[in-house]
């Protein structure tokens, strides 16, 4: 028994995740270097032209299943919540002209991931997002939590090359 008096077994614990995908282009640029410095960090990454991508975005929430529903959370409301905080302000667009968040940010994926957690956290319940994991191409996969190590986000940067 808890201490509120439930049983213990109630309601199970379980993630939940929902996949959507959006398409953008961006340059990348960090501001503070000279175009030399830029280009020898990101090479044909930092075409003035910029390149695009079409994302995938899997977000992961977690909790208690409700035990009238069974559910951690309706999926028609993350569904809406990642409309609302992914696809309105990503998709089709030019992540470094149109959001204003990279205006002073390299919109490099990981820092994409980071906006996206940001940007959900607005419409979710607290402590509901567990992941987001962004799909950068079928290769390049970042995951963040969230988290942050001695003020540094900790993200992980799978990459994979075949």
């Amino acid at each position: 028994m808890s201490v509120a008096g439930a049983s213990e077994s109630c309601c199970p614990w379980a993630q939940v995740s929902h996949l959507i995908s959006f398409s953008a282009t961006h340059q990348l640029h960090n501001k503070s270097l000279s175009n030399e410095e830029n280009l020898k960090l990101f090479g044909k990454y930092n075409n003035p032209n910029g390149h695009g991508h079409n994302y995938k975005v899997v977000v992961t929430v977690h909790g208690d299943t409700d035990p009238i529903t069974g559910m951690v959370m309706n999926l028609t409301d993350l569904k809406e919540y990642m409309q609302e905080a992914i696809m309105k302000p990503l998709d089709h667009k030019n992540l470094d002209l149109d959001v204003p968040y990279f205006a002073d940010v390299v919109s490099m994926t990981e820092n994409v991931a980071v906006y996206i957690w940001e940007n959900l956290q607005k419409f979710l319940p607290l402590r509901v997002l567990y992941k987001v994991k962004v799909y950068e191409t079928d290769n390049n996969i970042v995951v963040y939590k969230g988290e942050l190590l001695l003020g540094v986000n900790t993200v992980e940067r799978l990459i994979s090359f075949y």
